[in-house]
């Protein structure tokens, strides 16, 4: 069973892809990026392309939204119109339990800009990739070993340590706890001592 099949992932996928919805018609990609990061938990848990898939996604769209310089371009607007209708066809196609639709409506929206010309194209495909390596180093993040997910989101395993490097992930020290006398002041309340 994938997680698109899984009701409450389901209900979950589409109240996010509403959100993003009404955040691309007010450009409020503060939203957007939350929106990304929800489906990023679920990505972790189930190792799951489709919510990989939406995280980047939707990642790439707050990205390229908060340029407000690629709106200078003449495809502009016809490319933006059309990133709305694939979100758009991608909810209609998951309320429908069409999987294999949503999928190729979600692949539409990064297809698009193998469609544009000039720099526009190229800034946005840079977007789009540059994407794929942000969610990974928080697949990475969460637990998810380096190899699997750079299978998952078709990078290579140098582009995510070159990337989980530069932003010190690896450098987090889990076992940091609060100083020993801390924790001594805390026994002593809690024991009333």
């Amino acid at each position: 069973m994938g997680i698109l099949e899984k009701e409450d992932e389901k209900k979950n996928i589409l109240d996010i892809l509403r959100n993003v919805k009404k955040a691309l018609k007010t450009e409020d990609i503060i939203l957007i990026k939350e929106m990304s990061n929800r489906t990023i938990h679920s990505a972790s848990l189930y190792k799951d392309p489709d919510s990989v898939a939406i995280a980047v996604t939707i990642y790439a769209l707050s990205k390229i939204i908060e340029r407000k310089k690629y709106e200078q371009y003449s495809e502009w607007p016809s490319f933006f119109t059309r990133i709305t209708k694939d979100i758009d066809t991608a909810l209609i196609n998951l309320e429908k339990n069409q999987f294999k639709e949503f999928r190729d409506a979600l692949h539409d929206i990064r297809k698009a800009a193998n469609q544009l010309s000039g720099h526009l194209k190229i800034y946005i495909q840079e977007v789009f990739r540059k994407a794929s390596i942000n969610k990974a180093s928080r697949l990475y993040e969460h637990g998810v070993s380096m190899e699997e997910t750079a299978a998952l989101l078709d990078i290579t395993t140098w582009e995510l340590a070159e990337y989980v490097g530069m932003t010190g992930i690896s450098d987090v020290d889990l076992s940091i706890t609060m100083p020993i006398k801390e924790r001594i002041n805390f026994a002593k309340k809690l024991f009333e001592i």
